[in-house]
């Protein structure tokens, strides 16, 4: 589901599950592949891609409204991930290899930078289109991590951007083709890799202190 490898001071985690939803193993694997890294001492980055056309395509939506499935419980657990993300204690980066939906948008938006895929591949919040409200946490990621007409833009119109008018709007920070994607998102994590430090995450926290709050809100439909 979730291969982890190094690359110098670089661990890459390479999401291998077709679109990858964030379903019931989905989750786990992400949780044992942050503490993998999270464990490990000294200098280090996380780099985070998918495989295929998807880097994720969010939620699984299937899974959420089965029978015996408590939806608060599951979507809690998308939200601890992108929380955890958020306030890694090492620097990291989205290699965006291809679509980035929903709560798969959201997972890329709490790195510290994003490299996307220049010809192919979107970022779109679609909500609005589905009728389905946010949770206040996945609200408040945006609000945080873009300009806030950009914010407005992404949450109210669920506009498809692609690799240019993603860049154009500073939602990704650098552009790459497939072929380097990953490469030049391991470059540019590995120049932060000696700032590795239980302070990061402090910091970050301090930097998120209604970010985090909001994502352990109660989510009211």
């Amino acid at each position: 589901m979730i291969n982890v490898t190094r690359e110098g001071p670089v661990y890459v985690l390479r999401l291998d599950g077709g679109e990858n939803r964030f379903g019931p193993d989905a989750i786990r694997a992400w949780n044992t592949a942050l503490d993998e890294v999270e464990s490990e001492a000294g200098p280090k980055a996380l780099v985070t891609t998918g495989t295929g056309k998807f880097y994720s395509n969010g939620l699984d939506l299937d899974y959420m409204m089965s029978e015996g499935v408590d939806s608060g419980e599951y979507l809690a657990s998308v939200l601890d991930i992108m929380g955890r993300v958020l306030t890694f204690p090492a620097m990291t980066v989205a290699a965006m290899n291809g679509h980035a939906f929903g709560a798969g948008a959201q997972v890329a938006l709490v790195h510290d930078y994003r490299m996307m895929r220049e010809d192919r591949g979107y970022f779109c919040m679609p909500e609005i289109d589905m009728r389905a409200p946010l949770h206040p946490g996945m609200t408040a990621i945006i609000q945080a991590r873009l300009p806030r007409q950009v914010a407005h833009e992404v949450i109210v119109t669920g506009t498809r951007y692609g690799g240019p008018q993603a860049l154009e709007q500073s939602i990704v920070d650098s552009l790459a083709p497939e072929s380097e994607v990953v490469d030049r998102a391991i470059e540019w994590a590995s120049r932060f890799a000696e700032k590795a430090d239980p302070v990061m995450s402090r910091l970050k926290r301090e930097m998120y202190p209604e970010v985090l709050q909001a994502l352990r809100a109660e989510f009211v439909r």
